[in-house]
């Protein structure tokens, strides 16, 4: 049944309907299994709704091409944009748990406002481990939340294969992005220097281009119908704008105000990140100097000072430079990869639009 044509206020609405449905649920199992799906209700909260907005406008491209009335998302393209919105919130309980991160979005991690609920009932045990403990089982329950999400929308869908298909590869391919990332910190070391930038590009790719933009967009094409020649421009436009964000976020992770994206300023240095900024960075520094940078970089007690000084050492590089230059050519392509595209002219504008909100965002 058709539903509101805003996408952030149908999904909203799709979202608090099925946590209403999980909260009745989760109640009549004990005040432990309701605090846990309370848990992903907040884990849930804010954010750009990125994935979903490109799914819904994936899924537009193609479906209004041949029905205009596509300009209202149904209730199965609602369905499956909330899964991806669901799925993301898991990615990131995960995400906080690995990096060891204290806040999301200006509040605490999901790990850590468990081990301050542990604290705060005065249970026994590590209050640390029980916080640790619950996020893993937070992120496992909101991955089921998204695979039920999912199947209703695909209920007896005639693209319920192709579009399964297009979602498994997004759990696929970020899972394997997530690891990449994980292993560069350490692994960094054993490879040249002058291969960093390309690997740091290559997990980019996985870790987010692909899971951020291309594969919700082709989750949502694949789901109207889409053909090959679709989801290849499609594919190929949400890789470049994918790429873009992705390089976006590297700067914002060094440069961000924390006012405007939640997270302490310089929290990428703190956490040792190996992204493109930084190889550039690296890349131009004499032995010495590159030894007192690694020195620094990674380290969770960097103070202002510290910052600042990274900080600058990324500018002094032209890595800043760099990255942005990259950005807007990354950008550029993205563009021209519809040039030729057959899809809905309206759609086209909502592309372009959510292409230039990923790539030129403060947060």
């Amino acid at each position: 049944m058709p539903t509101s044509p805003e996408p952030i206020e149908a999904v909203s609405q799709r979202l608090d309907k099925f946590l209403s449905e999980q909260l009745s649920y989760a109640s009549a199992l004990g005040p432990e299994a309701e605090s846990l799906t309370r848990a992903g209700a907040s884990a849930l909260r804010g954010g750009k709704r990125l994935r979903a907005r490109f799914c819904l406008a994936g899924w537009r491209a193609v479906g209004a091409l041949d029905a205009p009335s596509a300009a209202v998302f149904d209730e199965p393209a609602l369905a499956v944009a909330t899964s991806l919105e669901v799925f993301h919130a898991a990615a990131l309980v995960h995400d906080d748990l690995v990096d060891n991160s204290d806040t999301r979005r200006g509040q605490p991690a999901a790990h850590r406002a468990l081990q301050k609920a542990h604290q705060d009932a005065e249970w026994a045990g590590d209050s640390d481990a029980f916080g640790r403990s619950g996020a893993i089982l937070l992120g496992d329950l909101l991955v089921a939340w998204s695979d039920d999400l999912l199947e209703e929308g695909l209920e007896d869908h005639p693209s319920a294969a192709a579009t399964r298909r297009a979602y498994s590869r997004m759990r696929r391919d970020v899972t394997i992005g997530q690891f990449l990332d994980v292993a560069e910190e350490s692994a960094y070391t054993v490879y040249p220097d002058d291969t960093h930038a390309e690997r740091a590009l290559r997990i980019a790719s996985y870790k987010s281009a692909r899971y951020s933009i291309q594969q919700p967009l082709q989750i949502g094409a694949a789901l109207a119908g889409a053909d090959d020649e679709q989801l290849d421009a499609l594919g190929r436009f949400g890789h470049d704008v994918g790429m873009a964000f992705q390089l976006r976020d590297d700067v914002l992770g060094v440069f961000g105000d924390s006012a405007v994206t939640g997270k302490p300023v310089g929290d990428d240095l703190r956490e040792g990140k190996r992204t493109v900024l930084v190889a550039y960075a690296r890349e131009m520094l004499e032995s010495a100097e590159r030894d007192r940078f690694d020195a620094l970089l990674g380290d969770p007690a960097l103070d202002a000072a510290q910052i600042a000084a990274l900080q600058q050492t990324i500018v002094d590089t032209r890595a800043l430079e760099r990255t942005e230059t990259l950005i807007a050519e990354y950008a550029e392509r993205a563009d021209a990869a519809l040039a030729d595209a057959r899809v809905d002219t309206g759609a086209l504008t909502d592309l372009r639009a959510l292409a230039r909100a990923a790539t030129e965002r403060t947060a």
